[in-house]
């Protein structure tokens, strides 16, 4: 963007009224980008829409960005929820760190976001593959502690009780729907 004269803004419209022309209401709807401006587009001009706006952050859209160093992040989590943004998706590795003992924590970034009164929705629960590796990308801030497959409900209780994820991303959503049920959580 901007394509033949369609901004971003006009884009970031669009999508919008396409869920306005299909009656569905604001309350089930959250639009979600890895640009910030989208976010702040939402937020002014649809604010409905834009409580729910989910700001998707990754180290391509961060250059660095690592969730143990406050100063790789690019924006304060207190500053973005005094702009409106009441949720942010990082993805997995830059939620979870290890503790001395080698278990599975919640990082700085994941501290300071639930301080900062931000709904937190983690991604992508499955996208890597079979844990016997170590997970993969999502999963290489904690690999040291990956074991093998169980090790995701390991990781989806961390994030459920100790980050305070209110959602998690997965391909596979049976895993996370499963330990939501054991757990009682919705």
């Amino acid at each position: 963007m901007p394509f033949n004269g369609f901004s971003r803004a006009d884009y970031a419209q669009k999508l919008i009224n396409e869920y306005k022309a299909a009656g569905v209401p604001a309350a089930d709807v959250w639009p979600q980008s890895f640009d910030i401006a989208d976010i702040r587009y939402w937020i002014a001009h649809e604010p409905a829409f834009g409580a729910q706006a989910v700001y998707l952050i990754d180290d391509e859209t961060i250059p660095g960005l690592d969730g143990m160093n406050p100063s790789s992040w690019g924006f304060d989590p207190k500053a973005l929820k005094r702009e409106g943004i009441n949720y942010v998706a990082p993805a997995i590795t830059f939620l979870l760190t290890l503790d001395a003992n080698g278990k599975i924590v919640p990082s700085r970034l994941a501290k300071a976001l639930k301080a900062a009164d931000i709904k937190i929705i983690a991604w992508s629960l499955e996208r890597s593959g079979p844990l016997t590796d170590g997970g993969g990308w999502y999963f290489q801030s904690v690999s040291k502690a990956i074991r093998g497959g169980g090790d995701y409900y390991t990781v989806l209780d961390v994030l459920a009780k100790d980050v305070g994820a209110t959602g998690v991303f997965s391909d596979w959503p049976a895993t996370v729907s499963y330990y939501a049920s054991c757990q009682g959580l919705r």
